[in-house]
Parts: C-alpha cells; structure tokens; sequence
C-alpha cells in the first residue's frame, strides 16, 4: 500500500507539471511570451483583420501604458497609470520647469497605478485594483509611459512591477499578496522606466540599470525578501533579461551597453561576461539551445552569438560565436523562428533575417512596405511573423530568402505595446483601446 501511495503521488506530481507546462506554452504569460522568444508553438490566431473583420472584442482603456496584454487561461492583464489631475501645491508646475533635452517635464499632480483584469471572452472588466497613489518623482519620453513593464502569471499570481512605484503581487482573482517598494530610480535624461521583472522558480529578478547606482535585485515570490542584490556598472537600460540552464545552474542572462552578463540565480555569482553591445541596450536577449543571442542598436549597431557553456571574460575572444554590426534594433526585440534570427533596424521599417548559428544574412535590409517606424516587438505564430508599425498597420510575414507579405491589416489606434497571442486570438494594444483578434463569423 506504501509504495502504492508513493507511486500515485509521483504519478499526480507529474501530471501537475505537465499540465502546467501545457498551460504556460497556451497562454501568453510574461512579455516575450511562453519561452522568451516572441513566439507561440501552439497559437493559431488570424492573419487577416481591420476594425470591422475579425475583431472579436474592442475595449476603452483608461490612463496611459505599452505594457504587453499578459493572457492566462480566462483572464487579461493590463496595467495603466491614470493621471488624477490632483496638484501638489508644493511642487513646481511644468511650465515652470527649465526645459529639458526631449521637452521632457515633471509632474505635479498624483498618478494611479492600476492592475486591470478583463475577461478573455468578452473583453468585460472582471477587476480593478489601484497599486498607489502617488506624484512620480520624474517626468519620462513622449513616447514613454509609467506603465510599460510588462506583468507576469506564475504559480497562481500577477506580478505587476511599476518600477519607482514598486511591486505589487495579486492572486488571478485581484486578492492582494504583498508589495515592495524598491525605491526611486533615476533614468539618465529622464526618459522613463520599463524593463519587465522574470519570475523564474520562487525568484522575482529586477533590473534597474539607471543614471545614479544600477543594480539586479532578486527577491523571493513568496513574501518579496531581498534573496541577493547585486551593484552593476552601467547606465541607462531597458533590457528585461533572460533566463538560460547549463551544467545544473540557471543562469540570469542580462544585456547593457558595457557587458552581457550572466549570474547564477541561486547566489548572484557571476558566471561569465562580454563587452560589445552599444548604448541604452533594450531588446531581450533569446536563448537557444547552448547560446545567447544579444543585440543593440542605439548610435550603433551590434548582435552577438555567446556561448553559455563559459565563465569569465569572453570579451574579444574566440569564444564568441558570430557578430553582426548592422541593422539592429533599437526599442523592439527581435524573434527566434526555426534557426532565424528576424528584426528591424532601429526604430524604422526596415527587415534583417541573419542565420542564427552562423550569423550570416538571410534576408539584406529591406524596407517594411507601410511601416516607418515600430516600437513593438515583433511576434509568430503558426510560421507567420507579426510585425505592428505605430500608426496601427501590422505586417503578416512569411519567412523566406525574399520578403513575402501575407497580409495588412490596418487598425484606426497608434501602437507601441507588442502583441500576445493564445489560442485563437491576438492581442493588440493601441493608445486608446485593446483589441481582441480572433475568427468571427
């Protein structure tokens, strides 16, 4: 009977894991979706749509965000930051300010910070929960937010990271968990925050590479102790990291303008780095099988192929795999499909293809038709690559040695958040509204 016991246990432990192993490749549940690469195995949403062709649901969304729709099972996730309009007397308006580089102010007035939840059906607010109340400490980019960290879904909860103003951790049904207030950061020029937390284990990791001390803090998801807290030397970054096992360890893989690191996730050791990338480093790093694929391209341009099998230094060594030094994006992160490596240059419309082994150019740069500039992140399903402009026209690729356009599909709403897609349906969110984009009759 004993052994019975013990063998039923195992069988129900590994049930438990395989189904939540389904889930998460079902679902979009963090901003690169199932496994940080911009790509969904099992999606099968629409190709062909407009704002009266295959829209199943549209909604109004109040205050200002780019964060990615994060889908899990019933449920949509947004997160906003709504302007109350209440001054605080004691501060200066912004008229009054001196005039910063980009025209960029400070409020004077207190913001909400709002977790929504939708349902994913009907596009129906299930809940609401108000994180803080409070006046940003500083201003951000005209095409910047306070809400454009991505939230996360794991083991039952919604981490939702509205960097200064801290973190807040839910139950999928809005039940408050904990919080954490990280302090303040300070973004050289004021441009705004907006690298998104990883959850991977019982570990939360935030990055905040900023003007003033940067830093990886890890904390535990349970009640958001401080389990290890590293300095970094870097200035501004926006590179959510990635999350890469060898040889027992898991890796944190983080890009920036001075290195690509990697550190242990159990104790914060740093395993290995490597020089190379350019400045305000943004996109997400991809990890595939053995490697990491990392690139920038902010006043330069930079992909590299590094080995996570290393430790130490591989700065201008051998060791690194291949490098690339055009074409490379600045905000968007690039996708992984089928041993290519897909972006664009900088913020603008123009397509790169490299062979993701070697490095070498599948597809030269080649102009978007339609597109001029993309902050999105392009994302792939069902062997189509998706690529959203700002001014609402996605692009349906079909990867090949030429540039092939399946589609294009306009939407009247301007776009920075990239996509989510689950099942049936894409996500899309514009400035004013987010779409629900699925087969309708």
């Amino acid at each position: 009977m004993n052994v019975f016991k013990y063998i039923l246990a195992f069988s129900l432990l590994f049930h438990a894991a395989s189904l939540s192993a389904q889930s998460i490749q079902d679902n979009w549940h963090q901003w690169r979706g199932p496994n940080n690469t911009g790509v969904s195995s099992t999606a099968t949403p629409p190709v062909k749509w407009s704002e009266t062709e295959n829209i199943q649901w549209k909604v109004a969304l109040d205050g200002n965000g780019s964060s990615t729709p994060i889908v899990w099972e019933n449920r949509v996730f947004i997160l906003t930051a709504i302007d109350t309009r209440i001054v605080d007397p004691n501060l200066p308006k912004p008229e009054d300010q001196p005039m910063r580089v980009f025209g960029i102010k400070h409020p004077n007035t207190q913001y909400q910070w709002v977790v929504i939840c939708l349902d994913r059906e009907t596009g129906d607010e299930q809940w609401r929960r108000t994180a803080v109340q409070r006046v940003p400490h500083e201003g951000h980019h005209g095409d910047n937010n306070y809400a454009s960290a991505s939230p996360v879904v794991a083991d039952g909860k919604v981490y939702c990271w509205f960097g200064s103003a801290g973190l807040y951790v839910y139950e999928l049904d809005g039940t408050p968990v904990w919080n954490r207030d990280l302090g303040k950061a300070y973004m050289g020029a004021a441009l705004g925050e907006g690298c998104s937390p990883v959850v991977h284990g019982n570990r939360v990791i935030i990055v905040r590479d900023q003007q003033r001390q940067s830093s990886i803090e890890v904390l535990d998801t349970k009640n958001g102790k401080t389990i290890w807290k590293n300095e970094r030397e870097e200035g501004n970054t926006w590179a959510t990291p990635a999350i890469a096992e060898y040889n027992g360890k898991v890796q944190v893989i983080t890009c920036a303008s001075n290195f690509v690191r990697s550190y242990d996730l159990e104790n914060g050791d740093l395993i290995w780095k490597c020089s190379g990338l350019t400045g305000n480093a943004t996109p997400c790093p991809i990890v595939e099988d053995d490697r990491v694929l990392v690139m920038t391209g902010y006043k330069g341009h930079s992909a590299m192929s590094l080995p996570i099998t290393e430790t130490g230094d591989l700065s201008d060594s051998d060791k690194i795999i291949w490098t690339h030094d055009r074409g490379t994006p600045y905000v968007p992160s690039p996708v992984l499909l089928d041993g290519t490596l897909l972006f664009n240059q900088s913020n603008s419309g123009i397509w790169t293809a490299l062979d993701a082994s070697s490095g070498k150019v599948v597809l030269e740069r080649t102009r978007l038709p339609g597109i001029s500039k993309i902050y999105a992140s392009p994302v792939v399903a069902q062997g189509h690559v998706y690529v959203t402009g700002i001014d609402g026209l996605t692009l349906i690729l079909k990867p090949g040695k030429g540039l092939h356009v399946v589609a294009f599909n306009k939407l009247n709403d301007t776009f920075s958040s990239s996509a989510s897609i689950a099942g049936k349906q894409l996500f899309l969110r514009g400035n004013k509204h987010l779409y629900c984009i699925a087969e309708t009759p």
